[in-house]
């Protein structure tokens, strides 16, 4: 390979190691072409298979900070740059060796750390992203509906309580009512008397004014 196109190609392998959310390194000794493209379809549009030179697998993942151990670039390498999820990649990748012993898991990388291929077996036991969304939303469903029918039962428990208990306010406002009232009749007297009070008063200023014109003259 010349030299700009292994710069060229190890450009890519870094860039498809940095992007990768997961990456598995297999051998594929023994497939014919016709069985990688049926593993390529296996894994999907969001998961890269490509053979790979180790030298510049090496290269590429030491470029993008990525440890990628020395056993697992041995011998014919292909490697799945997973962009999807990686369980569901796992899975696949699994499947396909179970029924073509040719496709070999050497290890891989997982959430930045290296994983062997029992690892990687583990992680394709696991339920994908798709499954767990499906039963946590089952699960919210479920939650939800009970928290309705728990709403219904004590709003209706609720009103059947205080059906009964609606005449028993009358009482109540009466005697708010009439608290008023009679202190409004007891102070009626005061009131009434207000006026003889001033009446009294006007008939002593009417009796000094008329008495002291005559006091004046008895003087003169």
């Amino acid at each position: 390979m010349a030299r700009p196109d292994k710069a060229a190609a190890v450009a890519e392998l870094t860039e498809d190691f940095r992007t990768a959310n997961a990456t598995v390194l297999t051998e594929y000794r023994g497939l014919s072409v016709t069985l990688m493209k049926q593993l390529r379809r296996n894994l999907g549009s969001t998961t890269k298979y490509s053979v790979v030179k180790n030298t510049l697998t090496k290269i590429a993942a030491k470029e993008a900070g990525v440890d990628v151990p020395s056993e697992l670039l041995k011998g014919p390498s292909a490697v799945a740059f997973i962009k999807g999820d990686p369980i569901d990649a796992a899975k696949s990748l699994r499947d396909f060796a179970k029924e073509n012993p040719f496709l070999v898991i050497k290890g891989g990388i997982y959430e930045g750390k290296s994983v062997t291929a029992a690892e990687i077996f583990k992680l394709a036991d696991l339920e994908s992203r798709e499954v767990l969304l499906a039963k946590l939303a089952g699960a919210m469903k479920a939650s939800l509906a009970k928290a309705v029918r728990t709403i219904d039962a004590l709003r209706i428990k609720k009103e059947a309580g205080e059906a009964p208990a609606a005449p028993a306010a009358a009482p109540v406002v009466e005697a708010v009512v009439e608290a008023p009232v009679a202190d409004a009749v007891a102070e009626t007297p005061a009131a009434d008397a207000a006026p003889e009070v001033v009446a009294e008063v006007v008939a002593e200023v009417i009796v000094e004014d008329i008495e002291a014109p005559q006091a004046a003259e008895e003087k003169e």
